[in-house]
């Protein structure tokens, strides 16, 4: 809140005493806490004017002490009307509210939690509408065991998005770097219904996918038909050096008879 009256306030309401009078108001309702600096008077109506004062409370930055004074005419004494905080234009404030159906995400839903969907889910239709999916009606036309709800078509596309570009889709860094897609690993469990076109189940333990829906062209190391080509482990290199024996070969004139028959070699002579 700033001060930026659309008309002046009497010099009764705007004067150094009314300034004074309001903020030993709002001095009284800080308590302890400092008031700052007066920031401005804004009017209300002809008797009444509301003062602003920085207010130095810890965790209200940027807020104001707004002291509202009335003056009931001449031989009157100020009163005061109300003092509350309020925020200003750089002020630290809570988010917008936003309902808690609204708030939640995937992966808040703990142990004992309960979620009901909304009335109007549009990801939802009466198990009696035609879903677009074959498999669905089957399942929900059966007598006796139809559900009561079932997955739109609007349903059954944003999972499949959510799931395309998930952890588990074409264009994840696993699915990047894997020799082959899912669509043709034994692993691969096609879903029933119009998902399975794009989806299935990897059903591969050694996998982080495991039990999860995978795209079909998602991929990983493990792919079924993956093969290792057969050698040994630690790699051998054409050319092997033995030098755990030292070899002295000597260099310049080949040496005479008594270097043969031991006798001592002037080395000056090389």
């Amino acid at each position: 809140m700033t001060a930026t009256p659309t008309q002046q306030p009497q010099p009764v309401l705007a004067d150094q005493a009314a300034v004074r009078f309001a903020r030993a108001a709002a001095q009284e309702e800080a308590g302890a806490e400092r008031v700052g600096a007066h920031v401005g008077v804004l009017a209300e109506d002809e008797v009444s004017a509301t003062h602003l004062f920085e207010a130095e409370h810890a965790g209200y930055r940027g807020w104001n002490w707004a002291v509202t004074i009335a003056h009931a005419g001449p031989g009157t004494p100020l009163s005061i009307s109300e003092v509350v905080l309020l925020p200003g234009q750089d002020a630290l404030v809570a988010p917008q509210w936003v309902p808690w159906n609204e708030r939640v995400r995937a992966g808040d839903l703990g142990v004992g939690d309960l979620l009901p969907p909304k009335e109007d889910d549009p990801r939802l239709v009466p198990g009696y509408v035609a879903s677009d999916d074959p498999a669905v009606e089957e399942v929900a036309l059966e007598v006796g065991l139809g559900r009561v709800r079932v997955l739109s078509r609007e349903g059954v596309l944003d999972a499949a998005q959510r799931w395309q570009g998930g952890d588990f889709g074409p264009r994840s860094d696993m699915a990047r770097s894997a020799p082959a897609h899912c669509g043709t690993c034994g692993f691969y469990t096609r879903l029933a219904g119009s998902l399975g076109a794009a989806f299935g189940v990897c059903a591969n333990e050694l996998t982080p996918a495991d039990g999860h829906v995978v795209h079909v062209e998602y991929g990983c190391g493990a792919h079924s038909e993956v093969e290792v080509e057969g050698g040994p482990m630690v790699p051998v290199a054409d050319v092997v050096y033995d030098d755990a024996e030292l070899e002295v070969e000597p260099t310049g004139a080949e040496p005479g008879p008594a270097a043969d028959a031991g006798a001592p070699v002037d080395e000056t002579a090389r």
